[in-house]
């Protein structure tokens, strides 16, 4: 059972112990204290959760998406990984209400599975946003094309680049503070989108066209994907999708890497997990209903490689409905939207490189922090990849977010794999010290012996598996498609063991699992 008792929570038994991974900087080289302050309020904390990564996956990669799959094959394939998305963060949230370290996931995993697991999930996390990041800036440049296309998309990047690096260098508290009225402002536009959807589909635009499901009858609602006949081509179809989705869901985890800058965590983490359902059912599965409702798959303006913001399918709806003024203001909060995205990624990623380095597993001067306890140094250094949207300019700005999102998702949806795992062995290591679930912090009786863990990580395993098959198909071989689907999955792998082998390291037996908790350290 775990208990409050001289100001620390015990885990089957009672001792004098020490945290690990927080450690203070000594002379003889030990590793560094993070530094980081708590200044993320519960509001703060909420609104990350509810819409903190409500950005390009929904607003404009959902389009491509819909191509794919039909609207059918895309509300079934966002419900599907919705569901995955959901039992990886109700793991997530168990084990980080009880230990709300600074890292997250990261330091987890070498409190309960080994450093070598934490290891990989640290530098796949640090690559998945750092990633996401460009992808993030050269969806923007996409989006500000609709008002202005004659200037050079290099302008556009720097401008987003440089906005979404000074609010990070100002800290914790002011990045929370403009996530909280950016997420307010992609809350509402969401919702506002969502009933706008529904009113166009029943006839109330300036048209007064009558939509109901006419998309969902003719082109159908599924998509022979790759001109694949019968049943086979609709499930690929369906299938294609779910790589997509993956990347809108993607960075739902985001409040557990903030965990260690959270006020009051054990009371802030669960609250946030729980509103993790509201985003998925409301905003994901509404959202993409309404795109199914109005917009035909077969649009053309929804190719992401014709490198215009009408690939976002919310705008191409609007138009299409007559709607005059409203596609400017709606694509001014999808920019919107995007900043908020960029920002988030370049945080995520600049704490996951932190995490590393208070853990030993990068060089040191990575953790260092300001008085104000801002990493600036990893920040930095992650914001130098946000070059790579520059990229995009050598073609298609869509082409090249195609990829970025492909490579991200397939990182993305590793480290959610890492997740359950760890939390099948913390769960394991809790049983076998008979921790009484109920009195954890936060628990889901969904995840019962660990059940939802179980099932994300066996159809996320399907799901990276079967990402890449498009490019065995006859005639139908391309590199870069198999370079972005296969090659995190490969890296994952040989990161692993390749540490495992240099460093000796083992799995942490259940019975030795450390679940002592000083109380200072977290209240």
């Amino acid at each position: 059972m775990v208990e409050k008792k001289d100001d620390t929570i015990v885990g089957g038994y009672a001792e004098p112990i020490v945290t690990p991974h927080l450690h203070s900087t000594d002379n003889n080289g030990a590793r560094p204290a993070s530094g980081l302050q708590r200044d993320l309020k519960s509001r703060h904390m909420a609104m990350i959760s509810i819409g903190g990564v409500l950005g390009t996956g929904l607003f404009l990669y959902t389009g491509d998406a819909l191509v794919n799959g039909g609207p059918l094959g895309l509300l079934l394939g966002f419900i599907f990984m919705g569901s995955v998305c959901y039992s990886v963060m109700i793991c997530l949230g168990e084990m980080v209400a009880f230990l709300p370290l600074p890292g997250g996931p990261i330091a987890l995993a070498a409190r309960y599975v080994d450093e070598s697991l934490s290891f990989t999930m640290g530098w796949f996390y640090w690559y998945t946003w750092t990633i996401f990041f460009p992808s993030e800036l050269s969806a923007l440049a996409v989006l500000v094309n609709l008002w202005e296309s004659s200037i050079n998309n290099a302008l556009w990047i720097s401008i987003f680049l440089i906005v979404a690096v000074g609010i990070n260098m100002l800290g914790a508290g002011a990045y929370g503070e403009t996530e909280f009225w950016l997420a307010t402002i992609k809350i509402i536009m969401i919702t506002g989108l969502i009933i706008l959807g529904v009113v166009i589909s029943a006839g109330g635009g300036p048209s007064h066209d009558k939509i109901g499901f006419r998309y969902w009858r003719n082109p159908g609602p599924f998509v022979q994907y790759m001109d694949i006949p019968g049943s086979l081509g609709r499930f690929l179809g369906f299938w294609a999708v779910l790589t997509q989705a993956a990347f809108a869901y993607v960075g739902s985890e985001i409040v557990a890497i903030a965990a260690g800058e959270a006020k009051d965590p054990r009371r802030n983490i669960p609250r946030a997990i729980r509103n993790v359902y509201i985003r998925i059912i409301l905003f994901y599965l509404g959202g993409t209903f309404v795109i199914g409702l109005t917009v035909p798959s077969n649009d053309p303006r929804l190719a992401l490689n014709a490198g215009t913001a009408l690939a976002s399918p919310f705008v191409v709806a609007i138009q299409t409905a007559g709607i005059k003024v409203l596609p400017s203001i709606i694509n001014a909060g999808l920019i919107t939207s995007g900043l908020s995205g960029a920002s988030s990624e370049l945080y995520t990623s600049s704490r996951a490189l932190h995490g590393l380095a208070v853990n030993g597993h990068a060089p040191a001067f990575f953790a260092r922090v300001t008085s104000r306890g801002v990493p600036v140094i990893a920040i930095a250094t992650c914001a130098i990849f946000g070059a790579l949207a520059y990229m995009s300019l050598g073609s298609s700005a869509g082409v090249a977010f195609g990829y970025f999102a492909a490579l991200g998702s397939a990182g993305g949806l590793l480290m959610w794999w890492a997740i359950c795992f760890t939390h099948m062995r913390w769960e394991s290591g809790a049983r076998a010290q008979g921790i009484d679930r109920s009195s954890l912090p936060y628990h889901n009786p969904l995840n019962k012996y660990g059940i939802a863990g179980k099932y994300a990580m066996f159809f996320i395993s399907l799901v990276l598996f079967f990402s890449g098959w498009s490019v065995f198909y006859t005639d139908s071989w391309d590199t870069g498609t198999f370079c972005t689907s296969y090659l995190p999955i490969i890296l994952f792998p040989c990161m692993y063991i390749g540490h495992k082998l240099l460093r000796k390291t083992r799995l942490i037996r259940p019975e030795e699992m450390d679940f002592n908790v000083v109380i200072d350290d977290i209240e």
